[in-house]
């Protein structure tokens, strides 16, 4: 799912470390294989990563492969982002977005 190095893909086992217990803000990208608006998406989540290194975080989970974290976020159509910090989730976003959206949704 990912497109880019900078985008990690996260599942079940490795949500909390990777994205709970992270020092910097982090954008959860959360979609899948079978979703178009999602790899329409990806391409804009990927240029955030890659012009943010250091200053966000930014990974990405198909909700097939982890359901547990999907159910737990209550995630029920795709592409959802949610913007974590601190452990905590901040924002959260429904759908197709554009960069700046994006951007100010990471704005917390």
């Amino acid at each position: 799912m990912a497109s880019s190095k900078n985008v990690l893909e996260v599942g079940d086992a490795n949500f909390d470390s990777e994205v709970l217990k992270a020092d910097l803000p982090v954008l959860v990208d959360f979609g899948a294989a079978w979703c178009g608006p999602c790899k329409a998406l990806a391409p804009i989540v990927a240029k955030i990563a890659d012009e943010n290194v250091g200053k966000y975080k930014v990974v990405a989970i198909d909700i097939d492969d982890a359901p547990a974290v999907a159910q737990k976020y209550g995630i029920r159509g795709v592409p959802t982002l949610i913007v974590f910090k601190g452990g905590e989730k901040k924002n959260q976003h429904v759908g197709l977005t554009n960069k700046d959206a994006l951007l100010k949704l990471l704005d917390v």
